[in-house]
């Protein structure tokens, strides 16, 4: 059962990270910019070419190297009530249920995760 369990969990995490990434390549289509996207993306270089920054725009999640305070997250529950659609914020600021996710997602040409290059 325990097997099953971690199957089930990582199989629902990385549905939740796919549902993400097609969300923002949504966005940017009604913004106008998904001409942008690299044509070749193949599987094996996404994250690469996510982290690289290929296509217009970052997705900033919460708890991450470039956004590593959690605390923050009460303040974009504050602003969208995450609670009207059943996901509630603990104490430990993790979104419940579980798999749910949020993100600060910036659309500027010079948008980067870090500073550094």
């Amino acid at each position: 059962a325990y097997r099953d369990y971690l199957e089930l969990h990582g199989l629902s995490v990385q549905l939740a990270e796919a549902l993400a990434e097609y969300w923002h390549a949504r966005v940017r289509a009604e913004l106008g910019f998904a001409g942008e996207d690299p044509d070749d993306v193949e599987a094996a270089s996404f994250l690469d070419d996510v982290f690289a920054l290929k296509y217009r725009g970052a997705r900033f999640s919460l708890g991450y190297g470039a956004c590593p305070n959690l605390e923050d997250r009460a303040k974009i529950a504050d602003l969208l009530q995450p609670e009207r659609i059943g996901v509630h914020l603990s104490e430990e600021f993790q979104l419940h249920p579980e798999q749910s996710t949020d993100a600060i997602v910036i659309h500027h040409p010079d948008a980067t995760y870090f500073n550094a290059r």
